[in-house]
């Protein structure tokens, strides 16, 4: 198994929290390199200026702070590891991402943090697992 790129999706949640403990981690023992990411709500597209402006920036700073408590967990660790904060719908954008990556393996939490009621897994990450080509390790 050569796994030299993780991707680790983070929603600010306690089980993002413990995939990014997972990925640190797994990246120690195989010596790879982390890619973080969040995906943020899309930006309205009702609004006019300067309302636009406000909501993107809005938006923008709480993604920033959202990823930071993850940023210093994995500048603590040492490892390799770059931040990507994209707009979209994460069940469809993070298969993207591992795509054009070229991932070799995604580590995310198994529940986030919206109210959505699954089975076993929360709507995102079934998503990911149907529409990955690569390897999904799910972490509670």
């Amino acid at each position: 198994m050569n796994i030299k790129k993780i991707l680790n999706p983070v929603d600010g949640s306690g089980h993002s929290i413990n995939s990014t403990k997972h990925a640190i981690e797994l990246a120690k023992l195989l010596d790879a390199q982390i890619i973080l990411l969040h995906c943020h709500d899309r930006f309205p597209i009702v609004l006019a200026e300067p309302y636009f402006q406000q909501a993107v920036n809005d938006i923008n700073k709480a993604s920033e702070q959202l990823v930071e408590r993850f940023i210093k967990l994995l500048e603590h660790s040492e490892l390799k590891f770059e931040v990507r904060i994209l707009e979209g719908a994460p069940g469809n954008r993070i298969p993207e991402v591992a795509k054009i990556e070229k991932i070799d393996l995604i580590v995310m939490g198994s529940r986030g943090v919206t109210d959505f009621a699954g089975l076993f897994l929360g709507s995102v990450a079934h998503q990911v697992l149907h529409k990955s080509d690569c390897p999904v390790f799910i972490t509670k």
